[in-house]
């Protein structure tokens, strides 16, 4: 039996789970989403964010930047303290800390105050991330937690979705503040049901703090992910690229090497000679990064070559988190998993995505029936291949190390996600430029500049071709993560890991 009397340096995880685990499971989904909403709610606000506060280019970069930055940085962090002070506590922490960045956030009259505003919004954003992930590992049973997951897995889906939506309705409406304040009610409700409901847990070794490990994962998760998202728009052989990436390098170098001597690691290096592990974390980097970068460059198509608005946009990229939602609140997903087993799952999975990605980039001139074709068979590979995948990289990890685990978990969706935008962004840009033979210009600039309709017509057209390019690019790294993911959970379900 389950019990709440149990001392909170138990972790809570039993063979029947907790009695409440489902009520607990939408309460901690409901503290995700205001992490995922703000994710992507801010990009249709640029306009009036321009406009209203006389915000630059650099500005906007790093209203959105900051966010991310921080967020990235300090999962492995945010992780190592839930799981040594309380992922209750943590888990809380999180809500009010993006609750007041999202009031300063909605408040702010200067651009400089919306930045350091999302920068704290970005603390909160980190220790929610983590903590809603390890909090579902410890209250399900075993058999119950791919399905819990999927539900989770499917939340973010549903966020990443709603957020344009949400936003271009509230801009409608009201002025841009409002995007950040309609976090406040979502966040305050949350709070309070994780104060009622939520039981504590954490690592009952109580491991010293990592100190030195949480400053050096910080910084160097902080700069490689800085680097990555300066390239594009900087050139990968410029010193804003090149200098963060060699700190990333050493930083993070240096992190592996103290991390391997002292006695407490925050990040124990022996999980990577795991091939579950291993196994999972390649498979996820390459799922994210086909996925977010190719969805990322395909609303910039809809937007700006086929003219939709920002709402009818995110309306006609729903299909894919749809189809996710559907999968994974009605347990299909987790039972074709159970059937298939982790590693068919995510190979199967990944293969359908990958030609989900191929579809859009063959049959996007053929207008929106073969775009929709394309998300649908997106969301379903996702459906099934994210959940199991993110299930495998929780269950190499000790149940006292969830929240690392989940740590873990955020930073390669990152990292996957911000490298995918990056590399299939230069792809574009690349046959973009040598289509309309500029060295360099955006597609905005390029439409500007044309002087008829037949110009117009040769840009869109270059732009279409970059597209094409990307998306095939992307469905081989998906792809490829499938098989490499798929090969080493085969072969450590034989080695008797699994």
């Amino acid at each position: 039996m389950y019990s709440m009397t149990a001392p909170a340096t138990a972790p809570v995880t039993v063979p029947q789970g907790h009695p409440q685990r489902w009520l607990i499971l939408g309460v901690i989904c409901l503290a995700q989403l205001t992490v995922l909403l703000d994710n992507t709610i801010l990009n249709v606000a640029i306009p009036s964010l321009t406009r209203e506060l006389g915000a630059a280019t650099s500005d906007i970069q790093w209203m959105i930047n900051a966010y991310s930055l921080v967020q990235s940085g300090l999962l492995l962090t945010a992780g190592s303290a839930a799981d040594r002070y309380g992922r209750k506590r943590m888990l809380a922490a999180g809500l009010v800390l993006f609750g007041l960045g999202s009031l300063v956030a909605g408040l702010a009259d200067s651009t400089a105050q919306l930045i350091a505003a999302r920068a704290g919004m970005g603390v909160g954003g980190a220790l929610l991330m983590t903590t809603t992930l390890a909090v579902a590992m410890q209250i399900f049973a075993p058999e119950e937690q791919p399905r819990a997951i999927g539900i989770w897995a499917a939340v973010n889906s549903l966020g990443f979705a709603t957020g344009p939506l949400l936003g271009g309705f509230m801009l409608n409406h009201f002025w841009w503040g409002a995007i950040f304040l309609i976090n406040l009610p979502v966040a305050a409700l949350a709070l309070v049901a994780v104060v009622v409901l939520v039981p504590e847990s954490k690592n009952p070794q109580g491991d010293r703090p990592d100190l030195l490990g949480a400053l050096l994962s910080t910084i160097g998760m902080a700069s490689l992910v800085f680097a990555i998202i300066s390239g594009p728009e900087h050139g990968w052989t410029s010193g804003r690229v090149l200098t963060p990436a060699a700190v990333a390098v050493v930083v993070l170098s240096a992190f592996a090497w103290w991390e391997n001597r002292i006695p407490h690691p925050m990040l124990d290096m022996h999980f990577f000679r795991d091939r579950r592990f291993t196994g999972a974390v390649a498979g996820a980097v390459l799922i994210t990064f086909g996925m977010g970068g190719s969805l990322f460059l395909l609303t910039q198509h809809m937007q700006f070559v086929l003219g939709y608005g920002p709402l009818e946009a995110g309306l006609r990229t729903a299909p894919l988190a749809l189809m996710i939602v559907a999968l994974n609140f009605t347990g299909l997903a987790a039972k074709w998993s159970a059937r298939l087993g982790t590693p068919l799952s995510i190979g199967l999975g990944m293969a359908v995505m990958a030609a989900g990605l191929a579809s859009i980039a063959t049959l996007t001139d053929h207008g929106y029936p073969g775009t929709l074709l394309g998300l649908v068979l997106i969301g379903a590979g996702a459906a099934v291949a994210s959940p199991a995948m993110a299930h495998a990289i929780m269950s190499a990890i000790p149940p006292e190390k969830a929240g690392v685990g989940a740590g873990i978990n955020g930073t390669v969706a990152e990292f996957g996600q911000g490298l995918g935008v990056a590399v299939l962004g230069a792809v574009l840009n690349s046959r973009f430029a040598a289509g309309i033979s500029v060295a360099a210009v955006s597609l905005p600039g390029a439409l500007a500049e044309a002087g008829s309709g037949s110009e117009r017509a040769r840009i869109t057209d270059a732009f279409a071709s970059g597209l094409e390019s990307s998306q095939v690019v992307g469905a081989v790294a998906v792809l490829l993560g499938g098989v490499v993911a798929g090969v080493l959970l085969r072969r450590a379900e034989r080695d008797g890991v699994a």
